[in-house]
């Protein structure tokens, strides 16, 4: 990390971390009563919609879709509550925080311990221009892509593509991708085995009860829903005009965790179908703060509440938003893009004259 004295918009050193670690302090630790708590409003009702997908089936599909989709909701909070596992924050005992992971993962189709490893990449690197790439969203910056081969660019424009991204990308991500090791670590490599042999035994099970084509059918809105809902969230957390990227020693923890990661505040409802991940400003700042945490650490402290909150509303912006702007500091649309290659163009012409 950086020690350069950048100061953010709030109007603190960035780099004082102490102050930081001082406020988050307390929050860090893991309740148990909490996490039981957590389990028991999450897993519980998630099992019981599969059981009345089950009954429903001999009525109507039309039941049991509906099920289906409101059991993707409870599979985003399932997400984060194998998001804190993977932090080691959900739980005290780290042993416990694996074990439920597992099973989680096995729900999220997502392996375990390779997921982990890619995820600390990420809040080790956020909003750090010169290590894209791993665990994040593709970003290139306005030149860059004026740079680029028609190809790259074609390619770029379908990965941002609302439909791509929202549909198409979750379920290739958490059915197909999920299941080919991505890292040379022994243990990740393992970890997507054995998650793949036990997503198996789960789908084989789960075929028997329901017939395996009332299985696939369920199973994939219940994804399609849960993924579509878990990628928005990752999307907008770090895709926004006001977005905080740098390079090299310019960039700073704090700053990126503050500045890099939105305050995504959502309805009541949606907020605890995400696990108050909407905090997500407090969670970069601190990944050792669980959900249940997160919103009692931004309200103890006078200072988060200067952060500036993104609504549900305004959040729909950020899918106009494709580049990031060097000159200017923003997330920026294609139209910018094109606007600087005019600039490119005339340039020549001007030193002729």
């Amino acid at each position: 990390m950086t020690t350069a004295q950048t100061t953010s918009p709030l109007g603190v050193d960035a780099a004082d971390k102490a102050a930081w670690q001082r406020a988050v302090r307390e929050f860090q630790q893991p309740s148990t009563w909490r996490a039981l708590l957590q389990i028991a409003n999450t897993f519980v009702p998630y099992a019981l919609l599969w059981w009345l997908m089950y009954l429903s089936l001999r009525v109507s599909w039309w039941l049991a879709i509906p099920l289906a989709m409101v059991a993707g909701g409870f599979l985003v909070r399932i997400f984060i509550i194998f998001h804190d596992c993977g932090h080691g924050s959900f739980f005290k005992s780290q042993r416990a925080n694996n074990v439920l992971g597992f099973v989680a993962g096995i729900l999220t189709l997502t392996p375990y311990y390779q997921w982990r490893w890619e995820h600390a990449i990420h809040h080790g690197t956020a909003g750090h221009l010169d290590k894209r790439g791993t665990g994040d969203v593709w970003t290139m910056t306005v030149q860059e892509y004026l740079e680029s081969s028609r190809w790259k660019r074609f390619s770029y424009r379908l990965a941002r593509n609302p439909v791509v991204l929202l549909l198409i990308a979750p379920l290739f991500l958490f059915v197909v991708l999920q299941r080919i090791p991505s890292t040379k670590g022994r243990r990740e490599r393992r970890s997507v085995w054995w998650m793949n042999f036990a997503v198996a035994c789960y789908a084989v099970t789960m075929s028997w009860i329901f017939g395996v084509k009332a299985f696939l059918l369920l199973q994939l809105v219940v994804t399609m829903v849960g993924g579509a809902a878990g990628v928005w969230m990752f999307y907008v957390q770090h895709q926004f005009e006001d977005v905080y990227w740098e390079r090299g020693e310019n960039w700073d923890y704090t700053a990126a965790a503050l500045q890099g990661s939105s305050f995504y505040k959502l309805p009541r409802i949606l907020q605890w179908f995400s696990g108050n991940i909407g905090f997500h400003h407090i969670h970069h700042l601190s990944p050792r703060i669980p959900n249940y945490n997160l919103q009692r650490c931004h309200d103890a402290d006078p200072i988060f509440k200067l952060v500036k909150p993104i609504t549900l509303g305004a959040s729909l912006k950020s899918l106009t938003l494709r580049l990031w702007d060097e000159r200017t500091k923003k997330l920026a649309g294609y139209g910018l893009m094109r606007q600087r290659r005019k600039e490119q163009r005339a340039q020549p012409t001007r030193k002729a004259r």
